[in-house]
């Protein structure tokens, strides 16, 4: 009765299908990613994922040439009438049925599954007497509806998605990592060697290759090889490297393809971020025509090691339809999350949370990072146990700091630069602010050697920075200047300033501020007097308010962190005073009450009482970023780039038609070599878009419309220096 002979797709049988996802299932198990007690399960629920698909409503559908829709008053899901050849007698006891059944029944939601069950029992009954299998009785529904909180059915749900998709995308499903240990031990290690550097592991780095099985939190000084730790940690396992910044992501991936890693990157590395497509273009990461493949590789978690943001891997905390795969795929792999102080507290919960569900799947987890205040420690410990800790803050002494109870001031940033002309780095808390000293700064002396980052540039000049203050920080280059920045050369940059002046946001943050100075603890000579200035009082508009609507900083926390410099810093500060400091300040008792802790609860506490499916994707990537930016392109920028926007519009309009002298094969490596021609046409044109919050949207009613995204063109002030500038209006003018 069952004929599998029949179509799964335009150009597969249902068995042709169903043996691509056992291969697939074959591949995991044989990487030891899947546990053995649910191996057989997974096997069942690939088998019988697709029977269904024998209905004839379907068959017309996939054998047509012509596109036939879903008719539902004829046709049940496939997905429900897989259900009916699954049979309880399979199975050792009835959870594992259930299990199995909840898996096949949502491996699609382009209905409601459970409505369909109820609503269509005529045409399910129909279905029976003409092809066999067995009723789904009510009691049924209920009991694999249950299985939505049950974790062996989570994940049997992913690991047949993950199958699914790889056999219908046709790609590999996971890439061995044979290669991670090796290229540590021989490339890296040798490279140290040639460069006269002790060639050696170090105590923290040790700490984090012995607990290779375990979770660990690490904290260690800033430049102790915390990379290469995270890296020993993840071993020849699957691994995630998990950073807040793109531009330290990208940083890291070019450090460990180049320096480590060095062959075969395309099945080894992976980076994955918004603007991964337009990094590797620019970049020549692989060769061109494999540029597409390497992306999808990427996307598909298929690569043993990825460089990510977070909100491409923790998401699957929002529950929407399909999350299992990604926490099926976490089960098995190591994540190293950097830098976890640098997180809101919304974006804390989301990875709180998610690191508790990889946790209770069989993952594991590593925090590396300099600074860790401990309520965000005790977050962690409210539910997950068991985690070794380790702190390597003994070291160099390499800040003398000078805590300044004012506004940060442009004159005295000035009149110490005319005194020592060294390298200096300002870091603000604001665009505005940075921009305002920036400008204060070049009215004093015409010919400064002065440079601004901070994220409102277009694309193309915040790159050109970007490069420009990475080449200029590094510890050999000896030379003067000063770099105006906002928090975005906080966490995760390679660079080595000899001087900072910086406005205080909170502890932690100046904390890893301090970090891009005197970075490698070398410049002793500079602990003389003070090398970092920091200038306790901010614009008091920057506290959040109750509902969050208005500011960024955290008065609680704010105040806590302004009574620690004043009554414990004034001079030299040890590495391991540094975390005595925090702990004394910043610790659970004292931040009760906070707005910082109220909205981490309730962010956390929403969340997981999310039910599945209740977010769309779509809706999930765009609260999960916090997204309150739009990517615009300034009207000045606009008027001088007309030309070259217009030529590559229409290469997006170019539309591709088959060539029949050409083999399939030929056509689709044609359709490819168009498809990365748009890529680069879109990236192109994105390359001049800048980042603005909603008030800033003063529009002129053109638009760059890119298929899936349209593009305001607005008016403001914008220059390569000083970056875009929301227009005044006339009372602010008047105001001046």
């Amino acid at each position: 009765m069952i004929d599998l002979s029949k179509l799964a797709k335009p150009d597969k049988t249902i068995r042709e299908h169903t043996d691509e996802l056992l291969v697939c299932l074959e591949n995991l198990k044989t990487l030891k990613y899947i546990k053995e007690n649910i191996y057989e399960l997974i096997k069942i629920a690939c088998e019988y994922h697709d029977y269904g698909k024998i209905n004839d409503e379907f068959q017309k559908r996939v054998s047509s040439e012509r596109k036939i829709n879903f008719n539902n008053d004829k046709e049940v899901a496939h997905n429900v009438l897989s259900l009916c050849f699954l049979n309880e007698d399979m199975f050792k006891n009835t959870e594992d049925y259930y299990r199995v059944a909840y898996a096949i029944l949502n491996h699609h939601h382009h209905t409601n599954n459970y409505e369909e069950i109820e609503n269509k029992d005529k045409l399910i009954g129909e279905f029976i007497k003409k092809f066999g299998g067995k009723e789904i009785e009510r009691r049924d529904k209920k009991k694999i509806s249950k299985m939505k909180t049950d974790n062996q059915a989570i994940l049997l749900k992913g690991f047949l998605h993950k199958c699914d998709y790889s056999a219908s995308g046709n790609y590999e499903i996971e890439y061995k990592n044979d290669f991670l240990i090796d290229s540590l031990n021989n490339n890296l290690l040798e490279d140290w060697k040639k460069e006269n550097i002790n060639a050696n592991w170090n105590e923290m780095q040790l700490f984090c290759r012995e607990n290779q099985n375990n979770n660990i939190i690490v904290i260690a000084n800033t430049g102790m090889g915390k990379t290469e730790a995270g890296l020993l940690w993840i071993g020849d396992n699957k691994g995630f490297f998990i950073l807040p910044l793109k531009t330290a992501i990208n940083a890291i991936y070019d450090r460990i393809k180049n320096k480590i890693v060095q062959k075969n990157i395309d099945e080894r590395v992976s980076l994955l971020h918004s603007d991964m497509t337009s990094y590797y273009l620019k970049e020549s990461v692989v060769e061109e025509e494999k540029i597409l493949e390497y992306i999808s590789k990427g996307k598909q978690l298929s690569l043993p090691l990825t460089i990510s943001t977070l909100d491409q891997i923790f998401n699957f905390v929002y529950k929407y339809n399909g999350y299992e795969l990604k926490l099926a795929t976490m089960s098995y792999s190591k994540i190293v999350i950097d830098e976890i102080q640098a997180y809101s507290p919304e974006l804390l919960a989301y990875l709180v949370l998610g690191l508790e569900k990889i946790v209770e799947v069989g993952g594991k987890f590593a925090i590396l990072t300099a600074t860790l205040p401990p309520f965000v420690r005790d977050y962690i410990y409210e539910n997950i146990k068991n985690i070794e800790f380790g702190t390597f803050t003994n070291g160099k002494d390499r800040h003398n700091v000078n805590v300044i109870e004012e506004e940060i001031n442009s004159e005295f940033i000035y009149e110490h630069y005319k005194k020592n002309r060294k390298k200096i780095l300002v870091v603000c808390n604001t665009v505005k602010k940075a921009q305002e000293i920036y400008s204060e700064l070049k009215e004093m002396e015409n010919d400064i050697k002065l440079n601004l980052l901070h994220a409102k540039f277009i694309k193309r000049d915040r790159a050109i920075k970007e490069n420009q203050i990475i080449e200029f920080g590094k510890t050999e280059i000896i030379g003067d200047g000063i770099w105006v920045a906002t928090s975005l050369v906080e966490a995760s940059l390679d660079i080595d300033f000899d001087y900072l002046f910086t406005e205080l946001n909170d502890l932690n943050g100046f904390f890893q501020r301090l970090g891009r100075v005197n970075r490698k603890g070398e410049k002793t000579h500079m602990l003389n007097e003070a090398n970092v200035y920091v200038f306790t009082e901010i614009n008091k508009a920057l506290f959040l308010n109750e509902n969050r609507t208005k500011g960024f900083i955290d008065k609680k926390i704010y105040e806590l962190s302004k009574s620690a410099l004043l009554n414990e810093l004034n001079g030299i500060l040890s590495e391991k005073s540094k975390n005595e400091i925090i702990e004394k300040y910043l610790n659970t008792d004292n931040i009760k009450g906070s707005n910082f802790d109220k909205y981490y609860r309730d962010v956390k506490k929403y969340t997981d009482e999310l039910y599945i499916g209740e977010k769309k994707i779509e809706e999930v990537n765009k609260t999960f970023r916090n997204i309150i930016s739009f990517n615009v392109i300034p009207e000045s920028i606009y008027i001088e780039e007309i030309d070259y926007i217009n030529e590559h519009l229409k290469i997006l309009d170019i539309k591709y038609t088959v060539n029949k002298n050409l083999s399939n094969e030929e056509n689709e490596k044609e359709i490819n070599k168009l498809k990365l021609k748009k890529n680069k046409a879109k990236e192109a044109i994105k390359d001049l878009t800048v980042p603005v919050g909603i008030y800033d949207l003063n529009k002129i009613g053109k638009q760059i419309d890119l298929g899936y995204e349209k593009i305001d063109i607005v008016k403001c002030n914008y220059d390569e220096k000083i970056g875009f500038e929301k227009l005044k209006t006339e009372k602010e003018e008047t105001l001046r």
